[in-house]
């Protein structure tokens, strides 16, 4: 939900996903922010390491928060 923060626990994705979300910083232990969903619910924006990052729905639900 917008406005929700926390920090990534695990990406549970695997091969060329996976290392490329690790590039883009979604790493256990990074902070984030969601910042919103688009009214169909993908993609939604997060704010990480002070950038904006959309994910798609289906690349996001591989990345578990531990909620602040």
């Amino acid at each position: 939900m917008p406005g929700e923060r926390g920090k990534v626990a695990v990406v549970s994705s695997c091969g060329a996903l996976r290392c490329r979300m690790m590039e883009m910083g979604l790493v256990k232990g990074a902070e984030l922010e969601v910042v919103r969903l688009a009214p169909s619910g993908d993609p939604v924006e997060i704010l990480l390491k002070g950038y904006s990052l959309a994910l798609r729905k289906r690349e996001a639900v591989n990345i578990t928060l531990v909620v602040d």
